[in-house]
């Protein structure tokens, strides 16, 4: 599912670069070369609270063990309620992925 915001070839050819990787190791090479320090400490937060959220877990925890502010973490809420699912796919391919290893 493309956004009208986002599709545009940049954002394609991210997309395909991010997919391109392979494993952990060439995750952390490709983002420490492409974010901030600041900037993939918020990506990584906000999958956090995504996770922490689906798994009804209330603010003031989120809060206490992300240091996410409650701004952050309804914004998140919001997505996970009316965004595009993408929280939900790869937190569906993990727990997925996770069973099968047991």
């Amino acid at each position: 599912m493309k956004d009208k915001f986002l599709n545009n070839n940049n954002v394609d050819f991210l997309f395909d670069a991010i997919l391109s990787l392979e494993n952990k190791d060439e995750c952390y090479a490709f983002f420490e070369d492409l974010c901030t320090v600041q900037e993939l400490q918020t990506l990584s937060q906000r999958i956090a609270v995504a996770k922490m959220l689906s798994e009804k877990r209330v603010y003031t925890d989120i809060v206490n063990e992300t240091g996410a502010s409650t701004a952050t973490i309804s914004r998140v809420n919001r997505s996970l309620q009316y965004g595009s699912d993408g929280y939900d796919i790869i937190f569906g391919r993990l727990q997925q992925e996770n069973d099968e290893q047991l």
